[in-house]
């Protein structure tokens, strides 16, 4: 790439991921305005809740992306897909943890992501009920509050302490290598959603492993883990993109990430993921 043209990505980047934030000021207070207040719970096809909250949110983060940058493509929760094959795409969940979000549960946060030509490039975890914020971007270290953040370090399996949302979001078999995870593990927890990650990024927690999630839930969460030294990957090790499975493996380090792999039973690709960033 020309020196000219490497200096207008950077420039665009560090663009993207200053709206990314005034995004994230806008969705703060229209989600707490209902969080802990009276809502109506509707059921998606797939049983999974939703309220005015979200759709509110959304529709207020989609009209803000499409007047400042038109041509850009959205992705969202609530509202759908608008022109995902455009060169930069805006990847949101307005409120990632709704079953949190309606049981007054404050482990719930708003979710941004930048995907320029494929490329998850900036992620914010916005956790407006308590007051936290991290702030991903290629090449940057990951900020909470503006500073920089970084995982624990953590190498061995029988140090680590691991999350999962939930174990009934795990098929048969994933359960039984999320099991046969677990029983290596030094402690177990469950629930938490984006907040878990933001958690890791700032070394409270270890390594995470889930199944079932969108492009909504991880896009975000990439450049958060691993400007803060994590490293996070798809369950065959790949890095994570718009078109994965959605079976996460997210750790503090390169070797956890691999020994959780192997003890997963999970081997083929876990050299991948050490080091695609």
């Amino acid at each position: 790439m020309p020196q000219s043209s490497a200096k207008g990505a950077v420039a665009d980047r560090a663009n993207f991921a200053s709206f990314a934030v005034e995004l994230a000021d806008i969705a703060a207070p229209i989600a707490m305005q209902w969080f802990r207040h009276g809502l109506a719970i509707d059921l998606k096809a797939d049983r999974s809740p939703v309220t005015e909250a979200d759709r509110t949110v959304e529709a207020e983060l989609r009209s803000a992306i499409a007047a400042r940058f038109p041509g850009h493509g959205i992705l969202g929760e609530e509202h759908g897909r608008e022109r995902l094959d455009a060169e930069v795409v805006w990847v949101v969940d307005p409120i990632d943890g709704t079953r949190s979000f309606i049981t007054g549960m404050p482990l719930w946060g708003t979710l941004i992501a930048v995907v320029v030509r494929g490329s998850l490039e900036i992620g914010v975890i916005s956790a407006p009920a308590t007051s936290e914020r991290w702030v991903g971007e290629r090449n940057q270290p990951t900020t909470l509050n503006g500073s920089p953040c970084r995982t624990s370090g953590c190498r061995e399996l029988a140090q680590a302490r691991l999350f999962t949302t939930s174990p009934y979001y795990l098929h048969a078999d994933e359960r039984a290598r999320f099991e046969a995870l677990m029983a290596k593990a030094h402690t177990t927890r469950f629930n938490g959603d984006c907040y878990t990650y933001g958690l890791l990024a700032s070394g409270h927690i270890d390594l995470i492993v889930e199944c079932r999630l969108e492009p909504f839930d991880y896009c975000a969460l990439v450049p958060v883990v691993e400007g803060a030294g994590g490293v996070i990957s798809d369950w065959d090790g790949k890095p994570l993109g718009l078109g994965s499975d959605g079976r996460v493996i997210a750790a503090a380090t390169p070797e956890l990430h691999a020994e959780a792999m192997r003890a997963m039973g999970l081997v083929a690709a876990e050299a991948t993921a050490a080091t695609s960033r």
